[in-house]
């Protein structure tokens, strides 16, 4: 598969005959566009039309990320996967309640089994009484998923299962604090490393989504809104234990990422240059590790897996047939 190039510097992304130039203060850099899957822009990077209609030419996507390192937006090349009869058929899932629910609940279904992994594997090593607390908080939660009636429900669920799972990251992080989740902005480090990876998995999802007909703003277990893939944030939800959870933890524990990998201002605490470029080093290095795959029989990225993902709802939507949502085995 071709490769993510992750563009931090402020500067200028042009196109020079069929290839692509970054300029900034100190140097030039070229990347040649037959190569190029996403390019992900942290910096204050410009840009023009001239450079966006090659980028079409060879699909190539521009997700951009504001000066907080949350994920803004993207610009999509058109489409080269177009079905009216799947945006149809994904709207008529949407607003079927009992089809819906059953897609949501098994993407909720996931994502705790996922977390639930994270936690087998570290009780061994830290505070098994917190960590079986835990485990059995969200077993308990995955009993009663069936019991919601309605998305709202499903998601007060949900809500339970993340803060029994975020009430073990102190135990698990052993170089970070981290108190309890925060958002906008990120009140401590380790939440400002949680947002960005988990930025970093929604925009992948973003491209995954893509490469199906399937329509990125109707989504399941999130509500449709404006402005937003929620699509994407209903497939993320499954893979944030696996890519950005489980990267944090390891980026922290062996002294990879450190409390000197942050900085803090008026509007919470981000990483700095240095830190974004470790993580974004690993997170990729992670995209191209590859599994056995159960079902197809061989092996696959991560990466892959996204798309995968996006292809089950497809054909959930399209030919009925039963949705599962990915559940790490090992």
């Amino acid at each position: 598969m071709d490769e993510n190039y992750h563009l931090f510097s402020d500067g200028t992304l042009s196109r020079e005959q069929n290839t692509l130039r970054f300029d900034t203060e100190d140097n030039s850099t070229y990347l040649p566009v037959e190569t190029v899957d996403a390019l992900y822009c942290y910096g204050q990077v410009r840009y023009n039309t001239r450079l966006l209609g090659l980028l079409n030419d060879h699909d190539v996507e521009l997700h951009v990320f504001g000066w907080n390192e949350q994920y803004v937006g993207s610009h999509i090349p058109r489409r080269s996967h177009i079905s009216g009869q799947t945006i149809v058929k994904q709207v008529e899932t949407y607003l079927d309640e009992d089809r819906r629910l059953s897609v949501a609940r098994e993407m909720v279904a996931g994502s705790i089994h996922n977390m639930r992994k994270n936690l087998v594997y570290y009780r061994s090593r830290r505070d098994g009484d917190l960590l079986d607390h835990a485990i059995t908080e969200l077993d308990e939660t995955t009993a009663r998923l069936s019991e919601a009636q309605g998305i709202d429900s499903l998601m007060g669920f949900e809500a339970t299962a993340r803060k029994a799972y975020y009430s073990t990251f102190d135990d698990i992080l052993t170089g970070l604090h981290f108190r309890t989740r925060t958002y906008r902005p990120p009140e401590s480090d380790s939440n400002a490393l949680i947002s960005f990876t988990n930025s970093l998995v929604y925009a992948n999802v973003v491209s995954a989504i893509r490469r199906t007909a399937l329509e990125p703003s109707v989504s399941f277990l999130h509500e449709p809104g404006d402005r937003r893939y929620s699509l994407s944030l209903d497939i993320a939800d499954v893979f944030k234990p696996l890519l950005a959870d489980r990267l944090v933890f390891r980026l922290v524990n062996r002294s990879q990422i450190t409390p000197d990998d942050f900085r803090e201002d008026v509007n919470g605490h981000l990483l700095t240059e240095h830190g974004r470029k470790t993580v974004v080093t690993a997170f990729e290095e992670q995209l191209e590790e590859t599994i056995k795959h159960r079902s197809l029989n061989r092996h696959v990225s991560y990466k892959y897996l996204l798309q995968l993902e996006a292809y089950k709802l497809k054909k959930h939507v399209l030919a009925g047939e039963p949705y599962e949502s990915f559940r790490r085995w090992w």
